[in-house]
């Protein structure tokens, strides 16, 4: 039987990738994107879900941005182009290996991509927010998004995601989250994605 990669909350993790200051003038969409990861680390919160946040050589490309809302988490800091860096490898065995990451941040191309081989190499479905990553380049990120899908990547959208965790309306924390599909995802330019397919 095919695999369906139904999210629970109590298999997943929120990994949220490299959303820095020296990136914002620069990624396709940058505004829109962080405000879904947003959403995206809300619901984490409301739902018991772990958020892991990385920073891509702070150093140099800055503090992860201050409307994202994860000021309360430690980032964790890396040069390489994976999340999966010793320290986050240690966190996921701390918290018993969870077998889902809701994957968001920048670049698709690049450390989302090579988050993505590591952690399906491992076993671990990925979940890919596609209306909550992006890249410089839209053609980048658009044959991303079509690469991973290749690989064994779910493909998925913020609004998506929130509904599949809670799955019903008597779920206890649904008018929590409903209250963050207040208003749609904005168009953050995917439609270009599916006409070329």
């Amino acid at each position: 039987m095919a695999k369906l990669g139904r999210l629970s909350t109590k298999d997943a993790v929120l990994f949220l990738c490299d959303m820095q200051e020296k990136f914002r003038p620069n990624i396709f969409q940058f505004t829109n994107i962080v405000n879904n990861a947003s959403r995206l680390l809300q619901a984490s919160r409301i739902l018991g879900i772990t958020p892991i946040l990385t920073e891509q050589y702070p150093k140099g490309l800055g503090p992860t941005v201050p409307e994202l809302g994860a000021g309360n988490l430690t980032a964790h800091a890396k040069t390489s182009f994976t999340m999966i860096t010793e320290e986050v490898e240690k966190e996921l065995q701390a918290l018993g290996n969870p077998t889902q990451v809701i994957l968001c941040g920048i670049e698709a191309h690049a450390c989302i991509a090579c988050t993505t081989f590591d952690l399906i190499e491992k076993g671990i479905e990925v979940h890919i927010v596609a209306d909550a990553v992006s890249s410089r380049s839209q053609t980048d990120r658009l044959f991303a998004l079509s690469r991973l899908k290749q690989s064994g990547a779910y493909l998925t959208t913020t609004e998506a995601v929130l509904l599949q965790l809670v799955q019903d309306a008597k779920h206890p924390n649904f008018k929590e989250i409903q209250k963050l599909l207040a208003h749609p995802s904005p168009d953050t330019g995917l439609l270009a994605f599916f006409s070329a397919l």
